[in-house]
């Protein structure tokens, strides 16, 4: 018989360490930007910003650290989930690599390209900041720096979003929708620091990849198309910047 108290404790408490507590972050942050006396327009969102830009080898230690930190709360998602003898039942394995492989390629460009367009229609209004996705420097671990921090979203927001709390919902007695719904609407508000163009385009997100995990039970495919995403994003800036003028 479940615990359904104890169960709703541990919803509270694995959010609270992790992207429930970014989400609280963000709605700080969106009001801080709302009344600053720039317009939102005119602000800027750096996602993989340099830390100390004098010393290149403490900043490397820095990015890894940001990187393996955020890790623990997918990885106690994880465990919490393998002691109910959950975690197969949310496809965190490789039973499937080359169907995970083509479906989150799939996914990641059905997301993809309207994001690019969601992003620049969400500038143009005004309701976005700008969007800088990489400002590293140009070292020689910042790729690989880039690469490690897009995998490391995908881990914790599609186990801890996904494969855990939709779980979690379920086993709580909560419908397919409004399951999904919560989650997606977790998902945009976290990235609300970016304005609202970004809580639209990751609550549209959050619905498809909700969508998918109830269709298959897999949430390998979408750590594949969330990495991928996030790896053409920061590496393409990165590549890019200086090439082409309107991404300066």
């Amino acid at each position: 018989m479940i615990d359904r108290r104890a169960l709703r404790a541990e919803i509270l408490l694995v959010l609270g360490v992790s992207l429930g507590a970014s989400a609280v972050y963000s709605i700080i942050r969106i009001v801080d930007r709302l009344t600053y006396v720039a317009p939102l327009s005119q602000q800027t969102a750096t996602l993989n910003p340099t830390v100390v830009a004098d010393r290149p080898w403490l900043d490397l230690i820095y990015q890894l650290y940001y990187i393996a930190s955020p890790l623990i709360p997918a990885l106690l998602a994880v465990h919490l989930l393998r002691r109910d003898h959950v975690p197969l039942d949310i496809g965190l394995d490789r039973a499937r690599p080359l169907g995970d492989l083509w479906r989150g390629a799939a996914l990641a460009a059905l997301i993809g390209l309207p994001g690019l367009g969601l992003v620049w229609a969400a500038q143009q209004l005004g309701i976005s900041a700008r969007i800088v996705p990489e400002a590293l420097g140009t070292h020689w671990w910042s790729v690989p720096v880039l690469i490690l921090s897009a995998v490391e979203n995908g881990v914790l927001e599609e186990v801890v979003m996904i494969g855990y709390l939709l779980t979690r919902l379920r086993e709580l007695g909560w419908a397919t929708w409004p399951a999904i719904a919560t989650s997606a609407v977790i998902r945009g508000s976290y990235h609300l620091y970016q304005g609202f163009g970004g809580f639209i385009g990751n609550f549209v997100m959050g619905l498809v990849f909700g969508y998918f995990f109830r269709r298959t039970g897999r949430v390998m495919p979408l750590i594949v198309a969330h990495s991928i995403l996030d790896i053409v994003s920061f590496v393409g800036y990165a590549l890019l910047k200086d090439h082409l003028g309107f991404l300066s």
